[in-house]
Protein backbone atom coordinates (compact mmCIF):
# COMPACT_ATOMS: atom_id res chain seq x y z
CA UNK A 1 0.00 0.00 0.00
CA UNK A 2 1.48 3.29 -0.52
CA UNK A 3 2.11 5.76 2.16
CA UNK A 4 -0.26 8.76 1.77
CA UNK A 5 0.98 12.16 2.69
CA UNK A 6 -0.24 14.19 5.40
CA UNK A 7 -2.52 17.17 4.31
CA UNK A 8 -0.75 20.29 5.23
CA UNK A 9 -2.95 22.42 7.35
CA UNK A 10 -3.58 26.29 7.82
CA UNK A 11 -5.28 27.14 10.77
CA UNK A 12 -7.30 30.79 9.96
CA UNK A 13 -8.39 32.18 13.34
CA UNK A 14 -5.97 32.01 16.37
CA UNK A 15 -8.86 32.45 19.16
CA UNK A 16 -10.53 30.46 21.87
CA UNK A 17 -11.86 27.55 19.62
CA UNK A 18 -8.79 27.18 17.88
CA UNK A 19 -6.21 26.95 21.12
CA UNK A 20 -8.65 25.14 23.26
CA UNK A 21 -9.79 22.32 20.72
CA UNK A 22 -8.71 22.53 16.94
CA UNK A 23 -5.01 23.04 17.58
CA UNK A 24 -4.80 19.79 19.72
CA UNK A 25 -7.32 17.88 17.18
CA UNK A 26 -4.72 18.42 14.65
CA UNK A 27 -1.71 17.31 17.25
CA UNK A 28 -3.81 14.27 17.78
CA UNK A 29 -4.09 13.43 14.20
CA UNK A 30 -0.11 13.68 13.77
CA UNK A 31 -0.49 10.80 11.44
CA UNK A 32 -3.03 12.68 8.88
CA UNK A 33 -2.25 16.55 9.35
CA UNK A 34 0.87 18.85 8.74
CA UNK A 35 0.25 21.44 10.74
CA UNK A 36 1.54 24.36 7.84
CA UNK A 37 0.72 27.82 9.35
CA UNK A 38 -1.26 29.60 11.43
CA UNK A 39 -2.84 33.31 10.70
CA UNK A 40 -4.75 35.65 12.86
CA UNK A 41 -5.90 39.03 12.60
CA UNK A 42 -3.46 39.94 15.45
CA UNK A 43 -0.04 39.45 14.11
CA UNK A 44 1.36 38.64 18.16
CA UNK A 45 -1.09 36.36 19.07
CA UNK A 46 -0.68 34.15 14.89
CA UNK A 47 3.20 34.03 15.75
CA UNK A 48 2.40 32.88 19.67
CA UNK A 49 0.40 30.27 18.93
CA UNK A 50 2.23 29.43 16.03
CA UNK A 51 5.47 29.04 18.22
CA UNK A 52 3.71 27.24 20.73
CA UNK A 53 2.58 24.28 17.68
CA UNK A 54 5.58 23.45 16.70
CA UNK A 55 8.88 23.71 14.72
CA UNK A 56 8.52 25.40 11.55
CA UNK A 57 5.02 26.60 12.19
CA UNK A 58 4.88 29.87 10.83
CA UNK A 59 2.48 33.20 11.93
CA UNK A 60 1.01 35.04 9.94
CA UNK A 61 -1.60 37.57 9.87
CA UNK A 62 -1.76 38.18 5.87
CA UNK A 63 -4.92 35.67 4.47
CA UNK A 64 -3.33 36.49 0.92
CA UNK A 65 0.23 35.05 2.25
CA UNK A 66 -1.62 31.18 3.07
CA UNK A 67 -3.85 31.73 0.06
CA UNK A 68 -0.56 31.52 -2.46
CA UNK A 69 1.55 29.62 0.13
CA UNK A 70 2.62 26.48 -1.67
CA UNK A 71 2.76 24.52 1.00
CA UNK A 72 -1.01 24.89 2.30
CA UNK A 73 -3.19 22.09 1.07
CA UNK A 74 -6.42 22.80 3.34
CA UNK A 75 -7.26 25.76 5.67
CA UNK A 76 -9.29 25.62 8.82
CA UNK A 77 -11.75 28.65 8.82
CA UNK A 78 -12.36 29.04 12.61
CA UNK A 79 -12.69 33.17 12.64
CA UNK A 80 -15.72 34.78 14.05
CA UNK A 81 -18.91 35.10 12.44
CA UNK A 82 -19.80 33.80 9.07
CA UNK A 83 -16.93 32.16 6.53
CA UNK A 84 -18.33 32.63 3.33
CA UNK A 85 -16.24 35.17 2.10
CA UNK A 86 -12.85 33.54 3.52
CA UNK A 87 -14.22 30.47 2.42
CA UNK A 88 -14.98 31.42 -1.59
CA UNK A 89 -11.29 32.80 -1.22
CA UNK A 90 -9.88 30.03 -0.71
CA UNK A 91 -11.82 27.67 -2.95
CA UNK A 92 -10.99 30.21 -5.76
CA UNK A 93 -7.26 29.86 -4.66
CA UNK A 94 -7.32 25.53 -4.88
CA UNK A 95 -7.33 24.78 -1.65
CA UNK A 96 -9.49 22.63 0.35
CA UNK A 97 -11.73 24.60 3.39
CA UNK A 98 -13.06 22.61 6.61
CA UNK A 99 -15.34 26.17 8.21
CA UNK A 100 -16.89 26.37 11.15
CA UNK A 101 -20.56 27.16 11.58
CA UNK A 102 -22.12 29.65 10.38
CA UNK A 103 -20.93 29.03 6.58
CA UNK A 104 -22.98 31.54 5.50
CA UNK A 105 -25.72 33.54 6.08
CA UNK A 106 -27.86 32.82 2.92
CA UNK A 107 -29.20 29.78 1.05
CA UNK A 108 -27.66 31.57 -1.84
CA UNK A 109 -24.04 31.73 -0.90
CA UNK A 110 -24.00 28.46 0.49
CA UNK A 111 -25.65 26.99 -3.50
CA UNK A 112 -22.46 29.50 -4.70
CA UNK A 113 -20.17 27.80 -2.45
CA UNK A 114 -20.98 24.51 -3.03
CA UNK A 115 -20.97 24.65 -6.66
CA UNK A 116 -17.68 26.25 -6.54
CA UNK A 117 -16.27 23.73 -4.50
CA UNK A 118 -17.64 20.77 -7.20
CA UNK A 119 -16.56 22.71 -10.00
CA UNK A 120 -12.92 22.71 -8.79
CA UNK A 121 -12.98 19.24 -6.94
CA UNK A 122 -12.38 20.46 -3.85
CA UNK A 123 -13.94 19.88 -0.39
CA UNK A 124 -15.98 21.96 1.45
CA UNK A 125 -16.40 20.77 4.86
CA UNK A 126 -18.77 22.57 7.75
CA UNK A 127 -17.66 22.14 11.41
CA UNK A 128 -21.17 20.52 12.65
CA UNK A 129 -18.89 18.83 15.36
CA UNK A 130 -21.74 17.62 16.81
CA UNK A 131 -22.95 15.69 13.94
CA UNK A 132 -19.84 13.98 14.13
CA UNK A 133 -19.98 13.21 17.64
CA UNK A 134 -19.58 8.71 18.19
CA UNK A 135 -22.98 9.13 19.89
CA UNK A 136 -24.85 10.66 17.42
CA UNK A 137 -24.61 7.41 15.06
CA UNK A 138 -25.53 5.45 17.30
CA UNK A 139 -28.39 7.29 18.79
CA UNK A 140 -29.68 7.84 15.11
CA UNK A 141 -29.82 3.61 15.00
CA UNK A 142 -31.46 3.65 18.42
CA UNK A 143 -34.40 5.96 16.83
CA UNK A 144 -34.65 4.11 13.64
CA UNK A 145 -35.51 1.46 15.93
CA UNK A 146 -38.33 3.29 18.03
CA UNK A 147 -41.97 3.19 16.97
CA UNK A 148 -43.52 6.44 15.95
CA UNK A 149 -41.77 9.37 17.92
CA UNK A 150 -44.19 12.07 18.98
CA UNK A 151 -42.19 14.76 20.46
CA UNK A 152 -38.68 15.02 20.08
CA UNK A 153 -37.57 18.06 22.45
CA UNK A 154 -34.40 20.03 22.23
CA UNK A 155 -33.00 21.88 25.26
CA UNK A 156 -29.76 24.00 25.14
CA UNK A 157 -28.85 25.70 28.52
CA UNK A 158 -25.81 28.89 27.44
CA UNK A 159 -23.73 30.78 29.82
CA UNK A 160 -22.10 33.19 29.19
CA UNK A 161 -18.39 32.86 27.41
CA UNK A 162 -16.20 33.22 30.39
CA UNK A 163 -16.82 30.43 32.63
CA UNK A 164 -16.88 28.19 29.43
CA UNK A 165 -13.23 29.18 28.46
CA UNK A 166 -11.58 30.11 32.17
CA UNK A 167 -10.12 26.49 32.27
CA UNK A 168 -7.59 27.58 29.14
CA UNK A 169 -5.80 30.30 31.02
CA UNK A 170 -5.41 32.04 27.40
CA UNK A 171 -3.43 35.56 27.73
CA UNK A 172 -5.83 38.43 27.10
CA UNK A 173 -6.52 39.01 23.51
CA UNK A 174 -4.15 41.48 21.70
CA UNK A 175 -4.86 45.34 20.71
CA UNK A 176 -2.78 44.81 17.34
CA UNK A 177 -5.24 43.22 14.62
CA UNK A 178 -6.06 45.39 11.98
CA UNK A 179 -9.79 46.96 12.63
CA UNK A 180 -10.80 48.20 9.17
CA UNK A 181 -10.95 44.22 8.34
CA UNK A 182 -12.67 43.26 11.31
CA UNK A 183 -15.39 46.10 10.05
CA UNK A 184 -15.17 44.97 6.60
CA UNK A 185 -16.22 41.65 8.32
CA UNK A 186 -19.36 43.47 9.93
CA UNK A 187 -20.74 45.34 6.75
CA UNK A 188 -20.16 42.08 4.73
CA UNK A 189 -22.23 40.43 7.15
CA UNK A 190 -24.72 43.17 7.64
CA UNK A 191 -25.16 43.21 4.49
CA UNK A 192 -26.24 39.48 3.65
CA UNK A 193 -28.39 39.60 6.80
CA UNK A 194 -30.39 41.79 4.77
CA UNK A 195 -30.76 39.66 2.06
CA UNK A 196 -31.91 36.72 4.25
CA UNK A 197 -34.46 38.84 6.35
CA UNK A 198 -34.95 42.33 4.09
CA UNK A 199 -35.26 45.10 6.67
CA UNK A 200 -36.08 43.74 10.04
CA UNK A 201 -34.95 45.31 13.83
CA UNK A 202 -31.59 45.29 14.58
CA UNK A 203 -32.38 43.10 17.51
CA UNK A 204 -33.33 40.50 15.30
CA UNK A 205 -31.14 40.61 12.78
CA UNK A 206 -28.42 40.62 15.59
CA UNK A 207 -30.57 37.39 16.80
CA UNK A 208 -30.18 35.76 13.52
CA UNK A 209 -27.22 36.40 13.59
CA UNK A 210 -25.24 35.79 16.80
CA UNK A 211 -27.46 33.20 18.35
CA UNK A 212 -29.49 31.07 15.07
CA UNK A 213 -26.63 31.26 13.10
CA UNK A 214 -23.84 30.60 16.12
CA UNK A 215 -25.60 28.09 18.44
CA UNK A 216 -29.28 26.86 17.05
CA UNK A 217 -27.74 26.06 13.98
CA UNK A 218 -25.92 23.19 15.97
CA UNK A 219 -28.80 21.67 16.82
CA UNK A 220 -30.32 21.48 13.45
CA UNK A 221 -27.50 20.10 12.12
CA UNK A 222 -27.68 17.19 15.04
CA UNK A 223 -31.46 16.94 14.00
CA UNK A 224 -30.61 16.06 10.35
CA UNK A 225 -27.97 13.90 11.18
CA UNK A 226 -30.55 11.65 13.38
CA UNK A 227 -32.70 11.15 10.44
CA UNK A 228 -34.93 14.07 10.68
CA UNK A 229 -37.12 16.21 7.49
CA UNK A 230 -36.02 20.17 9.31
CA UNK A 231 -39.39 21.82 9.22
CA UNK A 232 -40.23 24.67 6.71
CA UNK A 233 -42.37 26.35 8.90
CA UNK A 234 -42.86 26.76 12.63
CA UNK A 235 -46.38 27.17 14.59
CA UNK A 236 -45.22 28.91 17.64
CA UNK A 237 -41.94 30.77 18.25
CA UNK A 238 -41.33 33.31 21.25
CA UNK A 239 -38.48 35.24 23.03
CA UNK A 240 -38.21 36.70 25.77
CA UNK A 241 -37.21 38.90 27.98
CA UNK A 242 -38.45 40.56 24.95
CA UNK A 243 -37.38 43.70 23.79
CA UNK A 244 -33.50 42.71 24.28
CA UNK A 245 -31.90 44.64 26.77
CA UNK A 246 -28.81 43.76 26.60
CA UNK A 247 -28.51 40.16 26.51
CA UNK A 248 -29.74 37.64 24.01
CA UNK A 249 -33.30 36.62 24.69
CA UNK A 250 -34.21 32.74 25.71
CA UNK A 251 -36.32 31.04 22.82
CA UNK A 252 -39.38 28.53 22.43
CA UNK A 253 -40.22 27.40 19.53
CA UNK A 254 -42.40 24.77 18.17
CA UNK A 255 -42.82 22.44 14.74
CA UNK A 256 -44.25 19.50 12.66
CA UNK A 257 -41.03 17.53 12.39
CA UNK A 258 -40.53 14.80 10.07
CA UNK A 259 -41.30 13.89 6.60
CA UNK A 260 -45.25 13.64 7.48
CA UNK A 261 -44.74 16.08 10.19
CA UNK A 262 -46.16 13.28 12.67
CA UNK A 263 -44.07 13.76 15.45
CA UNK A 264 -43.28 17.57 16.89
CA UNK A 265 -40.07 19.52 17.66
CA UNK A 266 -39.97 21.38 21.10
CA UNK A 267 -37.20 24.01 20.54
CA UNK A 268 -35.58 25.70 24.32
CA UNK A 269 -32.17 28.05 24.03
CA UNK A 270 -32.01 29.35 27.67
CA UNK A 271 -29.54 32.39 28.38
CA UNK A 272 -28.57 31.42 31.38
CA UNK A 273 -25.15 33.76 31.76
CA UNK A 274 -24.36 33.39 35.41
CA UNK A 275 -24.34 29.73 35.42
CA UNK A 276 -21.15 28.42 34.57
CA UNK A 277 -22.13 24.75 32.50
CA UNK A 278 -22.95 24.49 29.15
CA UNK A 279 -26.00 21.90 28.68
CA UNK A 280 -27.73 20.00 25.59
CA UNK A 281 -30.25 17.71 25.68
CA UNK A 282 -31.86 16.01 22.97
CA UNK A 283 -34.78 13.78 23.76
CA UNK A 284 -37.09 11.59 21.90
CA UNK A 285 -40.25 10.49 23.17
CA UNK A 286 -41.68 7.67 20.90
CA UNK A 287 -44.42 5.15 21.73
CA UNK A 288 -42.28 2.11 22.66
CA UNK A 289 -38.82 4.35 24.40
CA UNK A 290 -37.61 7.58 25.17
CA UNK A 291 -34.18 8.53 24.05
CA UNK A 292 -31.70 11.43 26.01
CA UNK A 293 -28.47 12.20 24.25
CA UNK A 294 -26.46 14.74 26.16
CA UNK A 295 -24.14 16.21 24.45
CA UNK A 296 -20.13 17.22 25.05
CA UNK A 297 -19.95 20.84 26.43
CA UNK A 298 -17.62 22.72 23.66
CA UNK A 299 -13.50 24.11 24.43
CA UNK A 300 -13.20 20.32 25.91
CA UNK A 301 -10.84 17.89 24.26
CA UNK A 302 -11.73 14.64 26.23
CA UNK A 303 -15.36 14.84 27.53
CA UNK A 304 -18.27 12.91 26.48
CA UNK A 305 -21.54 12.51 25.40
CA UNK A 306 -24.10 10.25 26.84
CA UNK A 307 -27.01 8.44 25.41
CA UNK A 308 -30.09 7.05 27.77
CA UNK A 309 -31.90 4.83 26.14
CA UNK A 310 -35.27 3.67 27.46
CA UNK A 311 -37.48 0.88 25.91
CA UNK A 312 -40.34 -1.55 26.68
CA UNK A 313 -41.67 -4.71 25.27
CA UNK A 314 -44.06 -7.45 26.59
CA UNK A 315 -43.89 -6.05 29.71
CA UNK A 316 -40.28 -5.51 30.09
CA UNK A 317 -38.16 -2.42 30.23
CA UNK A 318 -35.17 -1.94 29.45
CA UNK A 319 -32.87 0.94 30.22
CA UNK A 320 -29.00 1.23 29.13
CA UNK A 321 -26.40 4.43 28.85
CA UNK A 322 -24.33 4.44 26.31
CA UNK A 323 -21.32 6.18 26.13
CA UNK A 324 -17.49 5.68 23.65
CA UNK A 325 -13.95 6.89 23.93
CA UNK A 326 -12.48 9.90 24.00
CA UNK A 327 -12.24 10.59 20.38
CA UNK A 328 -14.49 13.79 20.49
CA UNK A 329 -16.69 15.59 17.38
CA UNK A 330 -13.91 18.05 16.93
CA UNK A 331 -11.13 15.05 16.48
CA UNK A 332 -13.49 12.76 14.28
CA UNK A 333 -14.90 15.76 11.90
CA UNK A 334 -11.15 16.76 10.99
CA UNK A 335 -10.07 12.73 10.90
CA UNK A 336 -13.00 12.62 8.09
CA UNK A 337 -11.48 16.11 6.45
CA UNK A 338 -8.81 14.39 5.97
CA UNK A 339 -9.86 11.12 4.46
CA UNK A 340 -12.39 13.60 2.11
CA UNK A 341 -9.11 15.48 1.02
CA UNK A 342 -6.31 12.19 0.73
CA UNK A 343 -8.97 9.86 -0.26
CA UNK A 344 -11.99 11.43 -1.43
CA UNK A 345 -14.28 10.19 0.78
CA UNK A 346 -18.28 11.62 1.03
CA UNK A 347 -18.56 14.74 3.37
CA UNK A 348 -21.31 14.44 4.79
CA UNK A 349 -21.59 18.09 6.34
CA UNK A 350 -21.25 19.97 3.14
CA UNK A 351 -22.91 23.05 1.40
CA UNK A 352 -26.13 21.54 0.76
CA UNK A 353 -26.80 21.10 4.73
CA UNK A 354 -25.73 24.09 5.43
CA UNK A 355 -28.71 25.17 2.80
CA UNK A 356 -31.21 23.18 4.78
CA UNK A 357 -30.42 24.28 7.81
CA UNK A 358 -30.35 28.05 6.78
CA UNK A 359 -33.81 27.87 5.50
CA UNK A 360 -35.12 26.45 8.23
CA UNK A 361 -33.30 29.10 10.42
CA UNK A 362 -35.10 31.68 8.56
CA UNK A 363 -38.28 29.97 8.56
CA UNK A 364 -37.90 30.42 12.57
CA UNK A 365 -37.05 33.90 12.67
CA UNK A 366 -39.88 34.76 10.41
CA UNK A 367 -42.32 33.33 12.76
CA UNK A 368 -40.65 34.92 15.85
CA UNK A 369 -40.76 38.45 13.55
CA UNK A 370 -44.82 37.70 13.14
CA UNK A 371 -45.52 37.82 16.88
CA UNK A 372 -43.65 40.48 17.21
CA UNK A 373 -45.39 41.81 14.62
CA UNK A 374 -42.95 42.42 11.93
CA UNK A 375 -42.67 41.57 8.54
CA UNK A 376 -39.46 39.80 7.14
CA UNK A 377 -38.25 39.89 3.68
CA UNK A 378 -35.35 39.07 1.94
CA UNK A 379 -34.72 34.92 1.11
CA UNK A 380 -37.29 34.58 4.09
CA UNK A 381 -39.88 36.43 3.12
CA UNK A 382 -39.71 34.59 -0.39
CA UNK A 383 -40.05 31.27 1.32
CA UNK A 384 -43.18 31.64 3.38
Amino acid sequence: MPVRQPVRLAVVGAGTISQSVHLPAVHRLAALFELAAVCDLSPSRAAAVAARNGVGVRGTSDYAEILAAPDVDAVLLATPGTHARDARAALEAGKHVLAEKPLCLTTAEAAELGALAESKGLVLQVGYMKMYDPLTEVAAAELAALDTPRTVRVTVLHPADEPQVEHLRMAPPADDADMSVVEAAMAYEAERTAEALGDVPAELARYYRDVLNGSVIHELSVLRALGFTLPDTFETAELWPWPVDGEPPCLLATAPLGADGGARLVLNWNWLPDHPDYGEEIAVLARDGRLHLDMAAPYLTDVRSSLRVERAADGVRRDSVVRTGYDTGFVRQLEEFAYAVRDGAPVRSGAAGAAEDIRCLQALLAAVAARAGVTVGGEAGGAA
